[in-house]
């Protein structure tokens, strides 16, 4: 059973990195990643269920699968609205679906710090004048790029802090 959790555990991490790298190239988050996503949550959720001392707690709790779903579906609400106002794309709203179910209800307050922390942190990076002798570098044309159109690649700053929320998060290992 443990060697089932750490494959999802792996799995996660990196289709998470996968949709950050994919954002950050081609401001595109493909939905076969959201929805790979929402599948290995669906396998983590039924070894949660088959290897629970108490169902109603494991389903109906804050901490168990409703608190997960509950915080997948706020999100996606609330990604959902931001793209209405087209303040957010897309693949962006999409992705928090998926990133809410993996950080549960109880992450999301240090979610939320750690979005504010990777939004500062990049608004600082794109407001940094870029060292001549890295110009060369395709992740400094790419920053260059990003600087230059204005449009953020938020899915980067979610999965950061989705990944933090996770690592902190006792139940998901």
């Amino acid at each position: 059973m443990i060697a089932e959790i750490n494959i999802l555990i792996v799995a996660t991490v990196l289709l998470l990195l996968y949709a950050a790298w994919s954002d950050f190239r081609l401001w595109k988050i493909p939905n076969a990643i959201v929805l790979a996503l929402i599948a290995v949550y669906a396998l983590h959720a039924a070894l949660r269920l088959l290897t629970a001392e108490d169902l109603g707690t494991a389903l109906f709790s804050a901490s168990g699968i409703a608190g997960d779903i509950g915080a997948g579906l706020l999100l996606f609400t609330l990604g959902f609205g931001l793209w209405s106002f087209k303040l957010f794309g897309a693949g962006d709203a999409k992705l928090f679906l998926p990133i809410g179910l993996f950080i549960g209800w109880h992450g999301m307050l240090p979610f939320a710090v750690f979005l504010l922390i990777g939004g500062i942190a990049v608004v600082t990076i794109l407001k940094l004048p870029m060292p001549l002798q890295l110009a060369h570098l395709s992740v400094v044309m790419r920053l260059e790029e990003i600087r230059t159109t204005r449009k953020i690649p938020y899915g980067v700053i979610m999965v950061a802090a989705a990944l933090a929320v996770m690592g902190l998060r006792p139940g998901f290992a």
